[in-house]
């Protein structure tokens, strides 16, 4: 099996390590924490393909540059980030299970009170760096509307596996999945 994947998104090129998950399933690692070049180009291109929204919200913590970027393109003063534990200062926060394709355990994701009310009656854009699944993006979307807010976009620089069949996401680039023979 070959040892990386040639990624070529928004006009930048990674070479991404082939990594195992489970016995007869490997992913293109694909990481954006500290990949500036690619996390602006990303961005600047996601951000021209969302409808109008009040509102940007990822899970903690690959989305989190991708989210900023986005918002600052867009001229937004916020955005919200579900945090993968309870934090101390959190009031009534809405928590929701997830279990992801990276992770082998199931994980919480929580809003804030404050956020959840600040998301109320917005039109929400979700933002991931990668959607495979969609277990992420699905657990965000359930705070959203326990929040009272409207999800009207799902949007990520990679959609990987049958995600890029869906026609309720927006990528800018497939990222196939190797399965072990």
């Amino acid at each position: 099996m070959q040892k990386t994947y040639t990624l070529e998104v928004a006009g930048v090129t990674r070479e991404l390590p082939i990594v195992p998950i489970t016995e007869d399933l490997s992913i293109a690692s694909f990481v954006i924490l500290g990949d500036t070049e690619l996390v602006t180009a990303a961005g600047s291109l996601l951000a021209q393909k969302l409808p109008e929204v009040d509102v940007l919200i990822t899970a903690e913590a690959k989305g989190i540059p991708l989210i900023h970027e986005i918002s600052r393109v867009l001229q937004m003063k916020k955005y919200y980030v579900a945090r993968k534990s309870l934090k101390p200062y959190m009031e009534n926060p809405l928590i929701n299970e997830v279990v992801s394709i990276t992770t082998p355990k199931t994980q919480i994701l929580c809003l804030d009170g404050k956020d959840a009310k600040e998301i109320a009656g917005k039109r929400v854009a979700v933002i991931d760096d990668v959607i495979s699944t969609g277990q992420s993006i699905q657990a965000i979307e359930e705070l959203v509307r326990k929040a009272g807010g409207e999800v009207v976009a799902r949007a990520a620089i990679l959609a990987e596996g049958d995600a890029a069949r869906r026609q309720d996401i927006l990528y800018l680039q497939e990222l196939p999945l190797f399965p072990q023979s």
